[in-house]
């Protein structure tokens, strides 16, 4: 991967849509999308929350995972599925990087008011952690996990904190408020993609450590550079202790 890979946030309409659609449109995007990037697609991009198809969701899951590496190849690509597990169904998020799935881990906090837990087993708040992804810390918070303090100290010394999520309109000011804070709070790059649905807030954004916004609602694609000087000059000229937690931080 290139010292300036390009951040890419995927923005999409999918709900009541056919797994097979959302997947071509998925695909027909990431193809857009530049070697070496990093790429972020909104949470259950491919079913959305179909409580009433679980089961053929988490079938199709599992029948297009290799199509998903395959996708990955010459850049790095994260999103959710749902999948079925011992313990019932998951949110599952998937990290694939040039061809192979390198990162998976369960949606921790389930969102109430969607009544997630009623469909969903929670994953294990344990797991979440920073991964290193060629010299680049990366962590994950999706969705309702956003809003948990505790969470963002788990990920203290990322990088790069990716939040895929599928995040209400009526909350949309919480969910930009949120994503920034969280990149000046890190020091870090965000990005985030949501949904583009009508009910949805859209907001999908890519957020410098700085707290610049690179945002576009009517846009499919949005993309900016993630630059690590950027970074090591905020962490340097503003000490609040993150070069530390950037040393000892990864797995």
């Amino acid at each position: 991967m290139t010292s300036k890979p390009m951040l890419c946030a995927l923005q999409f309409p999918y709900e009541g849509r056919c797994f097979e659609e959302n997947f071509a449109t998925l695909q027909a995007l990431l193809e857009q999308t530049p070697p070496n990037s990093i790429v972020l697609a909104p949470e259950l991009c491919l079913s959305a929350y179909s409580y009433d198809k679980m089961e053929e969701a988490a079938e199709f899951s599992s029948m297009i995972l290799p199509d998903l590496a395959k996708l990955s190849t010459c850049k790095t690509f994260g999103l959710t599925l749902i999948e079925k597990t011992d313990t019932g169904y998951v949110n599952n998020f998937k990290l694939f990087h040039h061809g192979e799935l390198i990162y998976t881990r369960a949606k921790s906090k389930l969102f109430t008011l969607g009544e997630e837990e009623n469909y969903f087993s929670s994953g294990n708040t344990e797991e979440i952690s920073i991964i290193d992804v060629d010299g680049i810390k990366i962590a994950v918070l999706i969705c309702f996990e956003l809003r948990f303090p505790s969470l963002w100290e788990q990920i203290k010394g990322a990088d790069l904190i990716l939040v895929p999520a599928y995040w209400g309109k009526l909350r949309k000011k919480h969910f930009e408020v949120l994503t920034t804070a969280l990149a000046i709070a890190n020091q870090a790059y965000v990005l985030c993609a949501n949904g583009a649905d009508e009910s949805m807030a859209k907001g999908s954004a890519i957020i410098s450590p700085f707290g610049d916004v690179t945002i576009d609602d009517s846009s499919r694609l949005i993309m900016h550079a993630f630059d690590l000087h950027e970074i090591k000059k905020m962490r340097r000229y503003l000490d609040i202790g993150l070069n530390h937690n950037a040393a000892n931080g990864s797995l």
